[in-house]
């Protein structure tokens, strides 16, 4: 039997300190630079800390629209490929276009080459005259709905992306619903740079400028088939004033931020200026080669979401897959656009329908309000079980304080947030936590009525008290993981702890106080218990 007690005993001691370990950090600031960098932290929620909290709307009717765009596109290069010339390219609603050809047998070679090439887009042909001929262009309904569910997911994993390279700490980001995503940002300082960051779109373009158009002529409406008129940002140094220039650029891209490998911050050397840098994958280098061989002296716009970084000359054909981006940028900004660029842009635009801002002082009122809570209540059961089960109560209340340690340290070691909900989870964790060892006691109780000794009586309780305390617990910790698989941020927070709390508590009344009745026993058998 001592066999059997030294080994829980030295479990219980190895669990305690290793707990120890792991919560100090969380605790106090006084330790050791190491000790504090290499240990992992509770942190606080956006209810606790301040913050960010943003509901944003996912544009996805944006978002079939552009791929229809790209998926038209790629029929007029598919074509031309081919040697069937297309006359016009149009948009026709958000899920379909309409490509004009010459009139004779070049619609029906049109056809048979594009429904070979391109399965997720119908095509039929449209209407035919003496001068010319229509194809119809629509993505195919199977197509439209992987593009709804999958613009959401998409979104929430680049916003993600973006901000773990921002720097935010345990970030909530879930979808909601069909079309919007939450986001909640704990501790976030530069609360309007953080959202900037999340709204980018992000799209990066590389176009050709189209030097015989006139600019004039296109501020007056009056474009070329298959351009556009976009704006250079141009940033003065001093005064950081930003003006706007026209320009005319081709449509289609030529590259576009897919076949970005790698995005970085540079400086440059003579004016100090930050410039990002990029690295693109193979297939972005074969192109990029491919376009400034075949374009020597014309310029190439460099366009992020409909605006013109910068339009350099191409003066010799650029191998290795290198470029860069200048535009006047700060450091911050360059930063922000590299992580932008790193992280992919999104399917879609997203609009902020909700913003608000939590401040520091608000967190601090509900930590105080949390810890009196949680002190009050534990008071509360402390004492409840010293008068009414007394030395059995006693040893309860140890296995408490080694259950909100034990919990403690779980959350240490997971990193978990706790939020205001998750302090209540502790409480409620604090109830469960003597509730099991009521349930043992009051089976003690009826076993010594029985005339059973001691040692006897604390046996047969706890054996069979033993599946009434799993099944509850058991029961709890089931309602626990719903309330985290389905629930948001403050949901998942009570979640955590209280399944914690749960698993825990198993551990801590079915053993820690065990261990105690059995050692008391083994010293010298017990003649009579207080309980």
């Amino acid at each position: 039997m001592w066999k059997s007690i030294w080994g829980r005993t030295m479990l219980i001691a190895v669990l305690t300190v290793a707990s120890i370990v792991l919560v100090l950090p969380s605790l106090t600031d006084i330790l050791p630079a190491a000790w504090q960098e290499k240990s992992p932290k509770i942190s606080l929620g956006l209810d606790l800390q301040g913050g960010v909290f943003l509901r944003l709307d996912v544009e996805i009717d944006k978002a079939i629209e552009n791929t229809t765009m790209r998926y038209a596109d790629d029929a007029r290069a598919i074509l031309r490929e081919k040697g069937i010339p297309v006359l016009a390219m149009a948009k026709d609603g958000i899920e379909g276009f309409s490509l004009t050809l010459p009139p004779g047998e070049f619609a029906d070679r049109a056809l048979r080459v594009l429904k070979e090439e391109v399965g997720t887009i119908d095509y039929t042909l449209g209407s035919v005259t003496s001068s010319t001929a229509t194809i119809k262009g629509g993505v195919t309904a199977n197509e439209i709905q992987a593009i709804r569910t999958n613009s959401v997911s998409q979104a929430v994993e680049t916003i993600r992306n973006r901000i773990d390279q921002f720097g935010v700490r345990e970030p909530q980001i879930v979808a909601e619903g069909e079309n919007r995503i939450v986001v909640q940002l704990p501790g976030v300082k530069d609360q309007q740079r953080a959202i900037e960051l999340i709204g980018k779109t992000a799209l990066l373009e590389f176009k050709l400028v189209d030097e015989g158009a006139s600019v004039e002529e296109a501020l007056k409406g009056s474009l070329p088939a298959g351009d556009q008129l976009l704006y250079i940002k141009n940033v003065e140094p001093q005064t950081g004033r930003i003006t706007k220039t026209p320009i005319v650029v081709k449509r289609r891209a030529v590259l576009t931020g897919d076949s970005i490998k790698t995005a970085r911050v540079n400086f440059q050397s003579q004016r100090g200026g930050a410039y990002v840098g990029l690295s693109f994958d193979n297939r972005g280098a074969r192109i990029f080669d491919r376009v400034t061989a075949e374009n020597v002296k014309r310029r190439l716009a460099i366009v992020l979401d409909d605006t013109v970084y910068s339009a350099p000359v191409i003066q010799e054909r650029i191998s290795g897959g290198e470029a860069q981006i200048s535009g006047s940028f700060t450091p911050e900004e360059a930063s922000d656009l590299a992580i932008v660029l790193r992280a992919g842009s999104l399917p879609a635009p997203v609009k902020i329908i909700q913003n608000v801002s939590i401040g520091p002082s608000l967190g601090h009122d509900s930590i105080e309000q949390g810890i009196r809570a949680a002190i009050i209540g534990a008071t509360l059961v402390v004492g409840f079980m010293l008068i009414y089960y007394r030395l059995a109560g006693a040893i309860a209340d140890g296995a408490l304080v080694f259950n909100i340690l034990f919990l403690l340290a779980g959350m240490s070691a997971l990193r978990a947030t706790l939020t205001l909900p998750g302090i209540a989870g502790i409480i409620l964790a604090i109830g469960m936590a003597v509730d099991s060892n009521v349930l043992i006691f009051e089976r003690i109780r009826e076993e010594l009525r029985s005339k059973k000794t001691v040692r006897a009586s604390i046996d047969a309780g706890y054996d069979k008290a033993f599946w009434t305390v799993v099944d509850s617990h058991v029961t709890t910790l089931i309602t626990a993981i719903i309330l985290f698989q389905f629930g948001t941020g403050p949901i998942k927070g009570f979640a955590v702890t209280l399944s914690m709390g749960v698993a825990i508590n198993l551990f801590t009344a079915l053993v820690c106080t065990k261990v105690v009745f059995d050692y008391l026993n083994a010293k010298r058998p017990m003649q009579t218990l207080s309980i």
